[in-house]
């Protein structure tokens, strides 16, 4: 496949996730500020500001923005156009992505992206955002789903699937990661200790933001507690948003490409694969702790740009990548 080709794929499914993935989040910070502030009468920055830093934006933020709000944080996130990652932006950027190999994907995968940038980019979508956030973000993220969806059903499961599922998951997992860390300091109480008494609508609302609650509640029924979270989006291997669920589809795609047994590599790409995915399937949440959370999911989200990279020095172009990554 075309180095050209395989990088516009690849960040084609980057794109789209990365907008439902914005949406779901805002989504789930304005119903928890309306439960915890029924007048909205004010604002808490205490709870937008995680939301830009997990982007680590926050520099673009504040040169259009004197203090995180929901007002502020949801108009940088969805239509912000000098946003390279508001809604907006991610869609326009898939699009563009899609139309540059237009020729490799099902006329039905086009058709609905172009849809969602017309919307995404119309008075429409303004005016049904100002009425209903919940009924703006939750068609955002159906447009993504309804991509996803047509893309499997539509599209020959070849190397170029394979590049799109490697763009999938690894936007997924950096999210999920990043969801995580910084929710988990910001709502564990300063100088309790892990496991302490924490707010379960907070939680709850954790792993909402992952669309983890109803898959989380099945196993653990009724339990909300911050370690269990914890090992759900990292360690589950059957949740399709968690850390180590999105390794293992990494892994797959990568091994389907070349043609080598999973248990050995013929790249670097997929020897970092595997030894992350080999890491997450033999530690515990007892080891990760012990680590330290924060730092371990700093190093697994370094872990995914190693692979990231090391996907592009095997595949395409150093110089289009860069171009593609800025």
């Amino acid at each position: 496949m075309l180095c050209r080709v395989a990088d516009s794929l690849f960040w084609m499914s980057r794109y789209i996730e990365r907008a439902e993935n914005n949406a779901r989040i805002l989504d789930v910070n304005l119903q928890l500020r309306r439960d915890f502030d029924p007048a909205a009468g004010s604002e808490h920055g205490a709870e937008w500001t995680p939301i830009i830093s997990s982007l680590e934006d926050q520099e673009r933020f504040h040169l259009l923005h004197a203090q995180a709000s929901a007002d502020s944080v949801t108009d940088f996130l969805t239509f912000e156009r000098s946003n390279p990652s508001s809604i907006y932006s991610c869609i326009a950027r898939a699009r563009e992505n899609a139309r540059s190999v237009r020729e490799q994907i099902s006329s039905e995968m086009w058709e609905q992206l172009n849809q969602a940038y017309l919307f995404i980019g119309s008075n429409d979508a303004h005016a049904m955002c100002q009425s209903s956030t919940y009924q703006f973000f939750r068609r955002i993220q159906e447009a993504s789903h309804l991509f996803l969806g047509i893309t499997d059903a539509t599209m020959t499961h070849g190397e170029g699937w394979d590049f799109i599922q490697m763009g999938k998951f690894i936007e997924r997992a950096d999210r999920t990661s990043r969801i995580l860390d910084v929710k988990y300091h910001l709502l564990l109480p300063s100088g309790e200790r892990v496991g302490g008494n924490v707010d379960t609508i907070q939680w709850m609302a954790v792993l909402r933001s992952c669309s983890a609650l109803e898959a989380y509640l099945k196993l653990y029924v009724g339990e909300v507690a911050p370690w269990k979270v914890a090992e759900f989006l990292v360690l589950n291997d059957v949740f399709p948003r968690s850390v180590c669920f999105c390794a293992q589809r990494l892994d797959n795609a990568l091994h389907r490409i070349t043609g080598c047994p999973e248990t050995r590599y013929s790249n670097e790409a997929e020897r970092l694969s595997g030894r992350l995915r080999s890491e997450l399937n033999y530690t515990s949440i007892g080891d990760i702790f012990q680590r330290g959370l924060h730092q371990y999911l700093d190093r697994t989200q370094l872990r995914f740009i190693e692979i990231s990279s090391a996907l592009f020095d095997e595949y395409c172009s150093g110089e289009y990548s860069a171009q593609r990554a800025a």
